[in-house]
């Protein structure tokens, strides 16, 4: 079965080609490198997104919710493959469980941790495909803006907490 396990490896990094693309996109228009792509289980593109909150001051356009708003409505999202430039948040990740997407292939996991322990808790297959070029391009964002970066996810800019793990005052 190892060529099962490399064809697989091949078909995800080609998906993930796809999610890049809409990253750079994201990245040129001014916003966050994150992109992401809906795929049926054989490879057929239904959707691709990237994160728009800065472009659109949408603090919900995430990659991952654009590539799903553009894949329109499916019968289902078992058989579907998410496929995402970096973990998922906890904001993706639920619309992930939600909707019963069972696989979720990741380009890297270094930058953002996000929700991936939780949706492998849960039964969803998480791919972390560890790619440099993913890391490479969104750390390079996150120096050169760290404020809009903490903004992204969730943390308070004085404190260091997200905005998941926060005390009421």
């Amino acid at each position: 079965m190892v060529s099962d396990a490399i064809a697989d490896r091949e078909k995800y990094g080609a998906m993930l080609q796809v999610a890049l693309a809409e990253a750079r996109t994201g990245l040129a228009e001014g916003g966050i490198p994150i992109g992401a792509a809906l795929f049926t289980q054989d490879g057929k593109l239904l959707g691709k997104g990237h994160n728009r909150r800065v472009q659109e001051g949408d603090p919900s356009a995430h990659g991952e919710t654009d590539a799903f708003r553009r894949a329109g409505r499916q019968r289902t999202y078992r058989d579907k493959i998410m496929v995402t430039t970096l973990a998922p948040c906890w904001y993706c990740s639920g619309l992930i469980r939600q909707f019963a997407i069972r696989t979720v292939v990741v380009g890297e996991s270094e930058n953002f941790r996000g929700g991936i322990d939780w949706l492998r808790e849960n039964g969803i297959e998480v791919i972390d495909l560890r790619s440099r070029e993913c890391v490479h391009l969104l750390e390079k964002y996150v120096n050169q803006h760290p404020d809009v970066w903490k903004e992204d996810i969730g943390e308070d800019q004085a404190s260091g907490e997200t905005e998941r793990n926060a005390r009421p005052q």
